[in-house]
């Protein structure tokens, strides 16, 4: 797949701040292991996401879940009979994402960057924190100075309040910050701010990206 980064016109910028979406940049990609996932369960392989994307009552619960209306208790008790009568609604979150891989490169990346002086905010649409959180999961929260999940603070992207409230904790301006996600949606309201964007649609190319941009190298972790 292509792969594309949007920077302000103007001389490049010393950049001091790394913001990282979770799911698809510092994971890979989900599909294959929820499509694996939906037919152990004696579902289509698809079920998971048509319910979460395309049933109604599926987007709406999502939805609620990602800004804190509801928990992931409660998410995982309303969306269980959607995708099917049998199917349990007992970690039912926990049991879909469980499998998926970090992404072993991007988090190199972001050690490297850390290494380097950059100060890195974890910026994450959630899909819940307990009882499954994916985030120490994969081990990943610690390596960040900021945490702005979307549950945590009643905004999801792409509200530009969920970007502007991100920079301010890492008390930078947008200019001096890169912002890498996997869906293009979630970039303008960044690129609005100031912020150099990288769209990651596959993870070597990304990584390779992002060395550039920082002057640091993955290999750094090694």
């Amino acid at each position: 797949m292509s792969q594309s980064a949007h920077s302000p016109a103007g001389d490049a910028p010393q950049f001091r701040g790394l913001i990282l979406d979770f799911a698809g940049v510092l994971t890979a990609s989900p599909l294959a292991v929820h499509r694996a996932w939906c037919a152990s369960e004696g579902l289509d392989e698809h079920a998971w996401r048509s319910t979460l994307n395309d049933n109604p009552a599926g987007r709406r619960l999502y939805a609620a879940l990602e800004v804190g209306e509801i928990d992931q208790v409660a998410w995982n008790e309303g969306t269980a009979p959607l995708l099917g009568d049998r199917v349990d609604p007992i970690n039912l979150m926990g049991r879909a994402w469980s499998g998926v891989p970090v992404a072993s490169r991007m988090v190199g990346l972001a050690r490297a960057a850390r290494a380097a002086g950059l100060k890195l905010a974890l910026l994450s649409n959630s899909f819940g924190l307990a009882p499954f959180d994916p985030y120490r999961h994969m081990g990943i929260w610690d390596l960040f100075d900021v945490h702005v999940v979307s549950e945590l603070v009643g905004l999801a992207k792409p509200d530009p309040a969920i970007y502007e409230l991100t920079i301010s904790r890492l008390g930078l301006s947008g200019t001096e910050c890169v912002f890498v996600d996997d869906h293009a949606v979630n970039l303008p309201p960044a690129e609005a701010l100031g912020i150099t964007t990288v769209h990651a649609q596959d993870e070597a190319a990304a990584v390779a990206q992002l060395e550039v941009l920082l002057g640091i190298s993955a290999a750094l972790t090694s």
